[in-house]
C-alpha cells in the first residue's frame, strides 16, 4: 500500500467514515422535502373534498341508500 497517498479515496477513511459515507450513499433520494409534503397534503385535500362532494351528492347518496337497502332486504 502506497503510504503518501493513504488520505485519499475510500481507502483512507476510517470505519465509523466509511459506514456514514456508505448509508449515506444507499439513503440517495428516498425521502420528500418539505415542498413536496406541502403539495402531497394540499393535492389529498382537494382529493377528499372532492370525494366528499360526489358522495354527499343526491344521486349517489339515493344509490348507496338503495344498494344498502337491496342488501338489507329492507324495502325502501
Amino acid at each position: 500500500m502506497d503510504r503518501g497517498r493513504e488520505g485519499c479515496g475510500v481507502r483512507g477513511l476510517t470505519g465509523a467514515a466509511l459506514r456514514a459515507v456508505r448509508a449515506r450513499m444507499r439513503a440517495g433520494d428516498a425521502g420528500m422535502t418539505t415542498s413536496e409534503y406541502a403539495l402531497g397534503t394540499v393535492a389529498a385535500c382537494g382529493f377528499a373534498a372532492l370525494l366528499y362532494k360526489i358522495v354527499t351528492s343526491d344521486g349517489v347518496k339515493a344509490a348507496l341508500e338503495s344498494v344498502i337497502g337491496k342488501a338489507l332486504g329492507v324495502q325502501v
